[in-house]
């Protein structure tokens, strides 16, 4: 397999994070797609092994590795249950990340201490009428006292019922667009607070997601992420680094559905032979490897770019819409592989299909990431 460049120390840890994954997680991923929840004790081994403190910086309580590390991990977690991994990637792409970046020292302290000992976080963006237009927000926070009161809905926030806290993107200036809005650090506790519904779906079904409501929830000023009125920058670059993680998570689904489909095809014999010595099917897995070796070495030099902090936009979005794409590409060719044995529930073949599915859709659709790549283009 291509290995991302991580430390010597970073790949010690990985091995145990795989022994994790494959003994522990995996044995686990049809009853976590089943009950459409996954099992607290889980998110407990994940802080056990130092997963959620990991990726933050040592000075708040975490180990200061590195966002390849991260990615890698993510990948490992997918392959066994990317409801699981999602646990995670949310924790830190989608709000440990923008703290990271743009939070107070203080905001740092209160909250990545709190992630590192394995609470978990969630982003609110996303509404009814504002999804791949992030500017088109209307959740609203109006000046109070020594702070802001926020009223709105988002849609679609995964962690939504796991998650203490969350990064919400509110409107502050609506006269302004997009540079009238305002990122907030939210307490799940908060008065005013609630999630109104749990929504059903395809795939990843153990990832809790779900609409939330703020019906005057007051947030004091120091829990503005960076500054008032420069959110959009907050938002964009949170993406930015989630789009790699979404990436990561199409490379771990898909991985697991070829990996099945090899050892399936090797085994099941028609017209007196294996039907991997028939050179149509060979043919299906050698696009298939291709694909996934290419999504791969795009997505983790994106890992590795932003690592080196550097311009990240155009290849998070190329990693995400190619890595989503060949994942949907290669679940679909190996549900096909095992024939009508692939539709059943009585194998894993049809649910990595479904959980590819989303990877192509959040963190910004891959038509909007066509978008962001051919403008990142037409600018240079």
């Amino acid at each position: 397999m291509i290995e991302a460049t991580i430390t010597q120390d970073e790949k010690e840890v990985l091995k145990y994070v795989r022994q994790f994954a494959q003994k522990e997680v995996k044995p686990l991923a049809r009853e976590i797609d089943r009950t459409k929840s996954v099992p607290q004790k889980i998110i407990d081994r994940m802080n056990e092994l130092g997963l959620f403190s990991s990726y933050i910086p040592r000075e708040y309580g975490g180990a200061g590795l590195s966002f390849s590390f991260l990615v890698r991990v993510i990948e490992e977690l997918s392959m066994a249950c990317p409801s699981t991994a999602l646990v995670l990637d949310g924790a830190l792409t989608l709000f440990a990340d923008p703290l990271i970046m743009f939070g107070s020292d203080d905001l740092k302290k209160r909250y990545l201490t709190k992630v590192a000992a394995g609470a978990v976080g969630g982003l609110a963006l996303t509404e009814a009428n504002a999804g791949s237009d992030a500017a088109a927000i209307k959740t609203s926070a109006v000046r109070k006292g020594n702070g802001y009161v926020i009223n709105g809905s988002k849609m679609f926030i995964s962690n939504g019922r796991i998650a203490k806290f969350f990064v919400v993107d509110t409107v502050t200036d609506p006269s302004k667009g997009h540079r009238g809005i305002t990122t907030f650090v939210v307490d799940a506790d908060s008065p005013g607070f609630r999630v109104s519904r749990d929504i059903e779906k395809l795939g990843i079904r153990g990832s809790s997601t779900v609409e939330l409501e703020f019906q005057d929830v007051f947030v004091p000023d120091e829990n503005v992420v960076g500054e008032v009125n420069r959110g959009f920058r907050v938002v964009m670059e949170t993406l930015d680094s989630g789009r790699i993680g979404i990436a990561a998570q199409a490379l771990g689904i898909a991985q697991a559905a070829l990996d099945e489909a090899v050892d399936y095809v090797r085994q099941r014999k028609q017209f007196g032979q294996s039907i991997g010595d028939f050179q149509g099917i060979q043919f299906m897995l050698a696009d298939m490897s291709t694909k996934l070796d290419a999504a791969r070495l795009l997505t983790y030099k994106a890992a590795e770019m932003w690592d080196r902090h550097e311009n990240a936009v155009k290849i998070s979005s190329q990693a995400k819409l190619f890595a989503s794409d060949a994942a949907m590409s290669i679940t679909t060719d190996c549900l096909q592989l095992f024939g009508g044995y692939g539709y059943t529930t009585d194998l894993d073949a049809e649910r990595h299909m479904r959980d590819a599915k989303i990877t192509q859709i959040y963190e910004g659709t891959n038509q909007i990431q066509r978008v962001i790549i051919a403008r990142d283009l037409l600018r240079q």
